[in-house]
């Protein structure tokens, strides 16, 4: 009996047609920073990374400039910016050059640090203890799942979200989010009118 021949099959895209929505989406996301690129230009980058799209049309320096202000303006308003991650060091360790904002954050943990991941809070209770921040010290935390939502609760912390992982507002704020918003910049922008803590 001869080997069945492998279809390799794409799936955003190919079998869900969210070409044209991604589109839009990344130039949404790119204007509401101010940066102003054809919708005709974005389409043609869908297919890469999600990661790549900014760096591919503007540049390293916009992509410094798009992901580094959000952790800056966090540090900005008196806030301390802890990494709270169960991601690999290696990834863990280049994340805060990649932003620009090496200065801008304190602390940081990745999956060396602790047992266990999201859902389990342990990341978060490793980053506030590295912190050397008291156990009563006014906190936040802010991520993009139901996952991390749950590890918020569970470390007896408030959430806030921001969309970009795909979860719906309902199961969002059903998980215990008090507050969502559409990008980084938008939370940043929210942190004038309303503080973190």
């Amino acid at each position: 009996m001869t080997a069945s021949a492998i279809a390799a099959l794409d799936v955003d895209g190919t079998l869900i047609d969210s070409d044209y929505h991604r589109a839009l989406a990344s130039y949404r996301a790119l204007r509401s920073l101010g940066e102003m690129y054809p919708v005709w230009r974005l389409h043609r980058l869908i297919g890469m990374g999600g990661y790549q799209v900014v760096t591919t049309v503007g540049g390293e320096e916009l992509e410094r400039r798009v992901y580094s202000r959000d952790l800056v303006a966090v540090n900005e308003r008196g806030h301390r910016p802890v990494l709270a991650s169960s991601a690999q060091q290696r990834h863990e360790e280049v994340f805060p050059d990649t932003l620009g904002a090496r200065d801008s954050v304190d602390d940081r943990t990745t999956s060396a640090d602790v047992k266990s991941s999201e859902p389990a809070p342990d990341p978060l209770q490793v980053a506030l203890k590295q912190s050397g921040a008291p156990p009563d010290a006014s906190s936040v935390m802010a991520g993009d799942s139901v996952w991390e939502v749950e590890a918020a609760k569970r470390a007896g912390i408030p959430a806030i979200v921001v969309r970009s992982g795909g979860f719906g507002d309902d199961e969002l704020r059903k998980a215990g989010a008090i507050a969502l918003y559409d990008t980084p910049g938008d939370l940043a922008k929210a942190l004038d009118a309303t503080p973190l803590a």
